[in-house]
């Protein structure tokens, strides 16, 4: 063990904290410097120094990039890819104690000392010694450092089996890191002859509800998609109401049919998807005036398990013709009390029939024009985009009005599931008793990852080409978001999430236990990896 840099539960530790103490919340400058700073890491191990063409840096966007490091052995082609993210959510939530966000050790002495303003179980936790606190220390360093003590192991130990390790930035928001990442891993099957056996995640375990101490492991990932709607009602003055149609009014019909709607949620295994609920709705006029709302925006988040774009299209759809008939009888209704006729009947437009129309009106060219004047707005996400480039093409066919737009918005994450794969199960029946033998640790499987991962991004299986439906209707689809469907198709290798035991991600309070992330989870891992690779040796006999 004395050759190894990160061998010891206590070496682990200490290339956790160094890997938090590198700020990289997405969309910063800490995120764009984080994969330089690890390259250097990795470049100290003595593997990489003699085999440098196998550690490397791929662009991304916004001068971000991913890193991809690759154990090759010379006789093998058998291949786990090794993913993690080393991107993180913002830290405003600490306040005071901000500036130790990143600091697991000052920050965890500091909240020891300030056990009242934590709840019980905050305190617990505290008061047992057994957790680090701070800023990525669970989401997920200690996954990306795991990982980095596999590799390092394998380099040495020589391991009869390739190690890919590939870590992205950009999970947080639109996994940009994955997504680019994808090509970069079929190319690399090309080049160096490797075939991949597993996709294995580091996530976290999270808890299925608060205070859940079960360990899990996850053999598949929830997916998740948004459908949007512009509402397009009919401007007036304040004070001749009746003269037109706010988009609020209209849009307080869908969203009341979307919010909690169980016709979305899906059952497969045991397990249900959330409910659905709204992300965004607001109005898209930016000042104050008499001027009555007439363009309104909203976003839906949807989880999914087996159901593809081209469904939740046709049910989202569905869906929104219900809510137009029923805005337009309370309208009616309001109208005929007021003895004045209606404006005209609310209907439902997808995106794709609403671009057909605005090409057939203006044509090819200023359609184009259009979409390049709202991607040139880099203070615009693609969400906001995606609104924008319907809102111009519906100024420009206002005839169509009052109308719902429904339309997709980035991002779009397929549920992946690989139960029932034959190494998977050998995988998870050695870990489970392992743990056990070992740990005196309950290991339980949940089929899908509730908590949203890169791990979408392969294994991709959906014949019926239902991704169709959301390239037709993702307004920046091609321009500032795509996603490489085909390709994903190829990396057809199952996969698995086993991570470290933590609690409260993406709050103040987030931790890692110390026992899981440093001793129990890698040294399972680990075992895992080796009970993988003797078999697939003996395949090969």
């Amino acid at each position: 063990m004395n050759n190894l840099k990160w061998g010891t539960p206590e070496d682990l530790k200490n290339l956790l904290i160094k890997l938090v103490s590198w700020k990289s919340m997405t969309l910063t400058e800490g995120e764009r410097q984080f994969s330089f700073k690890l390259q250097e890491e990795l470049f100290e191990l003595d593997y990489f120094q003699k085999y440098p063409k196998y550690l490397s840096l791929h662009d991304t966007d916004l001068g971000r990039k991913y890193v991809t490091a690759l154990y090759k052995h010379p006789d093998a082609k058998e291949t786990i890819c090794l993913i993690s993210h080393f991107d993180t959510v913002n830290t405003e939530e600490y306040g005071d104690f901000e500036a130790l966000a990143t600091e697991p050790e000052e920050l965890t002495k500091v909240f020891a000392n300030q056990l009242n303003e934590f709840t019980e179980e905050v305190q617990k936790d505290l008061l047992s010694g057994e957790y680090l606190f701070g800023r990525g220390t669970m989401d997920m360093k200690m996954g990306l450092a795991m990982h980095m003590s596999l590799v390092e192991k394998a380099t040495v130990e020589n391991w009869p089996i390739n190690l890919l390790l590939l870590t992205v930035p950009d999970e947080e928001v639109n996994s940009a890191g994955m997504r680019s990442a994808v090509t970069t891993l079929h190319s690399m099957k090309e080049e160096y002859g490797i075939e991949y056996k597993l996709f294995l995640n580091g996530e976290p375990v999270f808890s299925q509800e608060p205070g859940d101490p079960k360990y899990y492991i996850y053999s598949g990932t929830i997916g998740k998609i948004m459908p949007a709607a512009l509402f397009y009602g009919k401007e007036t003055h304040a004070g001749e109401p009746l003269s037109g149609l706010t988009s609020p009014y209209i849009a307080s019909f869908l969203t009341k049919k979307m919010e909690w709607n169980m016709k979305f949620q899906e059952t497969s295994f045991g397990e249900h998807t959330p409910l659905p609920v709204t992300l965004q709705q607001k109005d898209l006029k930016l000042e104050y005036s008499t001027q009555t709302p007439y363009r309104t925006a909203a976003l839906y988040n949807v989880f999914l398990m087996k159901r593809n774009a081209a469904e939740i299209m046709d049910l989202f759809e569905q869906i929104s013709i219900e809510a137009a008939n029923e805005c337009n009888e309370e309208y009616k209704k309001v109208c005929k009390i007021h003895n004045v006729n209606p404006i005209g009947e609310v209907s439902v437009t997808r995106y794709s029939e609403l671009l057909t129309y605005a090409t057939n009106k203006y044509g090819t060219e200023y359609v184009e024009k259009i979409k390049k004047e709202v991607q040139s707005r880099d203070d615009w996400d693609d969400r906001e985009r995606s609104f924008r480039i319907a809102d111009k093409l519906m100024i420009q066919c206002q005839e169509l009005a009052p109308t719902m737009i429904i339309l997709f918005a980035p991002p779009y994450y397929p549920a992946v599931n690989s139960t029932g794969n034959e190494l998977v199960e050998q995988c998870i029946d050695f870990v489970t008793e392992k743990a056990l033998e070992k740990c005196d640790l309950t290991v339980k499987r949940i089929h899908y990852f509730n908590g949203i991962c890169d791990l979408s991004y392969v294994n991709y299986s959906d014949t019926d080409e239902g991704w169709t439906s959301f390239e037709v209707n993702t307004p920046v689809w091609g321009d500032s978001y795509t996603l490489p469907f085909d390709i994903m198709k190829k990396l057809d290798a199952p996969v698995l999430n086993i991570g470290p035991f933590g609690k409260d991600a993406h709050k103040r309070t987030e931790r890692v236990h110390m026992k899981s992330a440093f001793v129990e989870v890698p040294m399972i891992v680990e075992e895992m990896i080796c009970k993988i690779s003797k078999e697939l040796l003996h395949l090969k006999d």
